[in-house]
């Protein structure tokens, strides 16, 4: 059972923290003590989650702009220097932030798409990894969280794009706790929410019964538990929430 301030004074980084996962996400660390930065590409759902951190009476998060999409070099060296100066270090990373890309066959899959959609998906991500590294080794016991998927540990029929970003993902994930092995600083980890009620599930299966399907608040545990120091000793694991 973890400790209601399991997260005191931890400053983490949400991204996609203005809907669905990455909304309770940003909040359930909060609630939990930490410093919360939250980042995505739209202000008005960034503004909805702050709000309602503060209104709850949490730590002051703050919000950063950025979409993955379109960001260049220079975007993402500024948020790391923001970090540094505002932060001074960086304790947790969280990855959450994708797109669903075509739901189709590879052979009619839009071309335009796919490349956007691994760009979003994996290059951004490591992208970000890459560039929030020497912030995240100023911490004692950072921990980088990647969001993986069902499809990607099992290839299926018309996940495309998303299914290989998800693939990508695992192994970016590997890579780094293998090249990281002998540094007990920093640990990387990838977490499977599964099936869960939001807008991208909708997209995937529009006929679905949402009443069938858990809410993103529901398997929050195991997103606290991966950023405390309670699994200190878990690292290079992908984690299924159900």
């Amino acid at each position: 059972m973890l400790s209601d301030n399991c997260l005191e004074d931890k400053v983490i980084l949400v991204t996609g923290a203005g809907d669905g996962i990455g909304k309770a996400a940003a909040i359930s660390y909060a609630s939990h003590g930490a410093k919360v930065i939250l980042l995505g590409k739209t202000l008005a759902n960034l503004e909805n989650t702050y709000d309602e951190i503060i209104t709850k009476g949490y730590n002051d998060p703050s919000i950063s702009l950025l979409d993955l999409s379109t960001a260049d070099g220079n975007d993402y060296d500024d948020l790391k220097n923001n970090l540094a100066i505002n932060y001074k270090h960086l304790d947790g990373l969280l990855l959450n932030a994708s797109i669903l890309g075509d739901r189709s066959p590879i052979e009619d899959y839009d071309i335009s798409m796919w490349v956007q959609t691994l760009h979003v998906n994996l290059t951004a991500q490591f992208i970000l990894v890459k560039t929030l590294l020497p912030v995240l080794h100023l911490s004692n016991k950072a921990s980088v969280v990647f969001t993986s998927s069902g499809v990607g540990k099992v290839g299926k029929a018309f996940w495309g794009a998303y299914s290989v970003s998800k693939f990508g993902i695992e192994g970016l994930s590997q890579i780094l706790s293998n090249e990281h092995s002998n540094d007990k600083s920093i640990r990387f980890n990838c977490i499977n929410p599964g099936a869960i009620e939001t807008k991208m599930r909708k997209a995937a299966y529009p006929l679905e019964n949402p009443m069938n399907l858990l809410k993103p608040e529901d398997i929050m545990e195991k997103y606290l538990w991966l950023m405390s120091d309670d699994s200190s000793d878990i690292f290079s694991q992908s984690i299924d929430c159900q």
